[in-house]
């Protein structure tokens, strides 16, 4: 994995577990996992992951991802997370396997849930494998095709 796929991983990780409301906030968390970066760098990561400054209900900011399906950029954030995730997409009858690094795969089966894909049943994901069930229909191969164009071509 490069250095961008370490660090963004890392990002999302962080955005999952804390309530960061300042890229210089994100910076310094990022430095303390060994990620020395500039603000305009974790701008481009918060992009590029699909991360928004959203505010809580108690009025706090807080950046978080958005993978609604109601997202326009929904299968921009698939296309990302796949990139950024995937390392193998494999197809055997109406089932897609997809490998990620460790703790990866909610993140992945999330995004392709959210996305609204035609021919996926579902998802279910484990530390580092992610399984798509596909409608008989479509078939695996067809859905492991898409996956793969998407996580490259976005």
């Amino acid at each position: 994995m490069n250095r961008t796929t370490s660090r963004r991983w890392a990002l999302r990780a962080i955005l999952s577990e804390q309530v960061v409301s300042s890229q210089a906030h994100l910076a310094r968390l990022l430095a303390e996992q060994g990620f020395e970066v500039t603000q305009a760098t974790v701008s481009r990561d918060l992009r590029a992951v699909g991360a928004v400054k959203t505010r809580l209900a108690d009025g706090t900011m807080r950046y978080m991802w958005d993978t609604s399906p109601q997202s326009s950029n929904a299968r921009e954030v698939l296309a990302m997370t796949l990139s950024t995730y995937a390392k193998s997409v494999t197809a055997s009858g109406n089932l897609v396997v997809v490998k990620t690094p460790p703790g990866a795969a909610h993140v992945v089966a999330a995004a392709v849930d959210d996305s609204g894909l035609d021919g996926i049943l579902g998802t279910v994901a484990g530390d580092d494998t992610m399984l798509i069930v596909a409608e008989e229909a479509t078939g695996g191969r067809a859905v492991a095709g898409l996956i793969e164009q998407i996580g490259v071509h976005g």
